[in-house]
């Protein structure tokens, strides 16, 4: 799934849209990709003497990704809650950013996921996401 697929389902746009690519998809998994150019507007006030992507946008790619996965028709994904996110390392410009979601629970309209986001074979990031599909 390439950027105008992913902008026929997410609502988001730049700057915000934060998947590139979909790699694979299932009913209860994606792995997405976003990557991380230097001309990226936030490394002008996110250290920009040591750029950084910040934490905050990796958890919202992972939420986007996960979106990818839930979404059917025009629904609207809801980002619902956070738990046990962790951050292992840095995230710099010129590399690519690959989220891997998978399904754990789903209740009515909410579902939780184990989100992940890699750089190269190195795990970057880690949380539990809560999210809702708004019809």
């Amino acid at each position: 799934m390439d950027i105008e697929e992913i902008k026929k389902i997410l609502p988001h746009r730049d700057p915000i849209l934060l998947v590139d690519r979909v790699i694979e998809k299932g009913e209860d998994y994606i792995i997405a990709e976003k990557k991380i150019e230097i001309d990226n507007p936030v490394f002008k006030g996110h250290f920009p003497d040591y750029p950084i992507y910040p934490g905050v946008y990796i958890i919202e790619g992972m939420a986007q990704a996960a979106g990818l996965m839930l979404l059917k028709g025009n629904e609207i994904p809801l980002f619902l809650g956070i738990d046990s996110a962790r951050f292992k390392a840095e995230v710099r410009p010129d590399c690519v950013l690959r989220y891997e979601i998978k399904l754990k629970d789903k209740r009515q309209n909410v579902v939780w996921v184990d989100a992940k986001a890699f750089v190269k074979d190195k795990l970057v990031a880690k949380a539990q996401l809560m999210l809702g599909v708004k019809g």
